[in-house]
């Protein structure tokens, strides 16, 4: 049985997609732009705000998840130009603490909405037994 994960705190779905799909423990979240979920448009100019809202938008679909940024397990990032890969590796750093998730970096030629970064991932949630 899958439920699905949605919060008014991260941008709705501009799609046929659902914010988050929960299965059992496991949660997969579709991939986060740098929307402003109030106003739907993206936010700054620099990759840094643009990473920094992206971050952001994860926390919210992780919590409204009942969980963390921190129990993702597995992490996404796609980029339109990888030399960006030094400012993402410093706005995660504020987000996730050790043991990291596994992660990969993806270069790509482009993004929804023109964005610079896109990510996505898989979170397990504690059992609760």
């Amino acid at each position: 049985m899958k439920t699905i994960i949605k919060t008014e705190s991260a941008p709705g779905a501009i799609g046929t997609y659902s914010q988050a799909v929960k299965v059992k423990n496991t949660v997969y979240l579709s991939g986060q732009i740098p929307l402003d979920p109030n106003t739907m448009e993206v936010v700054g100019g620099s990759f840094e705000e643009q990473a920094e809202q992206v971050f952001k938008n994860l926390v919210a679909v992780c919590e409204a998840a009942d969980g963390s940024i921190n129990d993702m397990v597995k992490v996404n990032i796609f980029m339109t130009d990888l030399a960006n890969f030094g400012t993402v590796n410093e706005v995660m750093s504020r987000y996730f603490k050790e043991p990291y998730p596994a992660r990969a970096a993806i270069g790509v030629a482009q993004l929804p909405k023109n964005v610079d970064i896109e990510i996505d991932g898989i979170m397990e949630l504690p059992s609760v037994d």
